[in-house]
């Protein structure tokens, strides 16, 4: 995707979006002094650039009885089963991120588990299952903050002198 050209109002709805998804675009409306009918046209044409790809509910692990949160570094055999890799881990339901990185590994996944014996079996008998050369482990002790992703003014070119 290209980068998108914004204006005051998109990056003002965009950050008072990123602090409540669930935000009342009437709400958004009245904080950002245009109408209703403005707000929606523009939410709708940044959801259509793909600028904004939708809005999550975020659970608790720990609350549903997922008590280990851990990331996985994977090396691979062979770069070529890249996509296959992938695909499999896919269908691995505790597996909630998966980037192509820079650095040691080939693959980065964050998942999470009931416990620590969950955890191992995940390991064991999922992932080392798919043909790795491969992998280490970090466990999260806790997740300290998040955050969603700051909306900034574009920094403006410096005019030469």
């Amino acid at each position: 995707m290209h980068r998108q050209q914004f204006d005051t109002l998109d990056l003002n709805i965009l950050r008072l979006l990123s602090g409540n998804a669930r935000k009342p675009y009437l709400e958004i409306a009245r904080e950002c002094g245009v109408s209703g009918a403005a707000i929606h046209q523009r939410i709708q044409r940044m959801y259509a650039n793909g600028v904004i790809r939708g809005a999550e509910s975020l659970i608790d692990p720990e609350s549903i009885g997922y008590e280990t949160c851990a990331y996985v570094g994977i090396f691979l055999r062979d770069p070529v089963q890249v996509s296959s890799v992938i695909e499999k881990l896919q269908r691995i339901p505790e597996i909630v991120e998966c980037h192509f990185t820079t650095g040691q590994y080939d693959i980065f996944i964050k998942l999470f588990a009931r416990n620590n014996d969950h955890l191992l079996d995940i390991l064991q008998n999922q992932i080392q299952d798919l043909g790795l050369a491969r992998t280490e482990t970090l466990i999260s002790f806790k997740q300290v903050f998040r955050r969603p992703m700051a909306v900034q003014d574009p920094v403006a070119p410096k005019k030469e002198k």
